[in-house]
């Protein structure tokens, strides 16, 4: 059934290898479901697909980055991505007396070892580059870029397994939000319910629940749904990592890059299936129980409900704008001059960074938020293009 699944899909089929490792994240998962008696929240069947240990996508040891895997992220694109954070980075350093940098789910390692060749030629340098990634696959890849390509810059990386208990300096996330487990949400004329996952003959099928009182209720009740028949995600993860990192951070600054809307947008009359997407090997759809553990499963990320976490836990929202005012402001423009006019690395370089800023490629799907704390001076990043009056 799932070969043929991805047949009719029209993706490329799975090895026989990469599908024994599915089915055996199948069985792990329809355990549980039958542990929990036969049903368990979508939130939960999604982290299982994607942080199961040693069986979900991102625990496991398949690519997924790059031309080879099943996406192709900012950083890998260009160095300029980086070039650009790691300038918005320099001044925060500077305002917090040095500090240390952060790097939430580091994937490959690119923006790394990317960042910190640029803030060594800014002269920047942070005293720890921290990075927080639940995959041991990923560390050793992380390493291992960083050993072949800055591996003089290699001891002031250091791996974290649980957040700092105190921080001062810059934190950066780069499409991590969109991988956090979500809930998915049926308001119905009569009801809401939460859809979740049950067994079927065919492996996993959606059944929906009445949602009892508590904290994913009380959250679809604040939201402006209208309409009958209305599907959409509700991310309790990202405000909670929002919450436990403003409780850690002493002075600095927070900066998430992601895809998605303000909460008006996100949750509009016409996104009324919401957001869920699956990506495998560059191709996208949106089955979440078609090949999991080889798949990814993202959905949009609300901004609004993130500043509102950051607010409520004290934290100032410094600026919210798409990723091509971040970039321009953070000087994409003179990353290019770096490069001969004409030259074959400068005419690659800018077709890279066109991707990174044009309407129809990244620049006005992704976002960029800045949370922060003892922060003063206004934000290189922000001086133009500040939406934050659309959260």
């Amino acid at each position: 059934m799932t070969a043929s699944r991805v047949r009719a899909k029209g993706l490329p089929e799975p090895s026989q290898e990469a599908l024994t490792h599915s089915r055996s994240l199948v069985d792990f998962i329809a355990q549980r479901i039958a542990q929990a008696g036969g049903w368990i929240s979508f939130a939960e069947y999604m982290s299982l697909a994607l942080y199961a240990p040693g069986q979900g996508y991102y625990s496991a040891g398949a690519r997924k980055f790059g031309p080879g895997g099943d996406f192709i992220t900012a950083p890998e694109l260009t160095p300029i991505f980086a070039q650009c954070i790691a300038a918005q980075a320099a001044r925060v350093l500077a305002a917090t007396g040095g500090g240390e940098i952060l790097e939430l789910g580091a994937g490959s390692g690119r923006l790394a070892v990317d960042m910190l060749l640029e803030l060594r030629r800014l002269d920047s340098l942070p005293e720890r580059y921290c990075i927080l990634d639940l995959s041991p696959d990923l560390r050793q890849r992380q390493r291992a870029l960083l050993q072949a390509e800055a591996p003089d810059l290699l001891a002031r990386v250091e791996w974290l397994d649980t957040l700092p208990e105190r921080f001062t300096g810059f934190i950066v996330g780069n499409e991590v939000l969109d991988a956090m487990p979500v809930h998915l949400v049926h308001w119905q004329s009569d009801a809401v319910c939460e859809r979740g996952v049950a067994r079927s003959s065919a492996g996993f099928e959606f059944q929906d629940r009445p949602l009892p009182a508590g904290t994913l209720l009380d959250a679809a009740h604040s939201l402006p749904i209208t309409g009958p028949d209305y599907l959409s995600e509700i991310n309790l993860a990202a405000p909670a990592l929002v919450r436990s990192l403003a409780d850690r951070l002493a002075r600095g600054l927070i900066l998430f890059l992601d895809y998605g809307f303000p909460q008006t947008e996100y949750y509009h009359p016409d996104r009324n299936t919401g957001t869920l997407m699956c990506h495998y090997r560059h191709h996208v759809f949106d089955e979440p129980f078609l090949l999991p553990g080889l798949t990814d499963i993202t959905a949009h990320v609300d901004f609004t409900a993130v500043a509102d976490a950051a607010l409520v836990a004290g934290l100032d929202v410094l600026g919210y704008a798409s990723q091509a005012h971040f970039l321009i402001n953070c000087g994409v423009l003179a990353c290019l001059e770096r490069f001969e006019p004409g030259s074959l690395d400068y005419l690659k370089q800018t077709a890279e960074a066109q991707k990174l800023i044009q309407p129809s490629e990244m620049g006005e799907l992704f976002k960029v938020i800045a949370l922060g704390r003892g922060i003063d001076a206004p934000l290189m990043g922000f001086a133009s293009g500040d939406r934050r009056h659309m959260l």
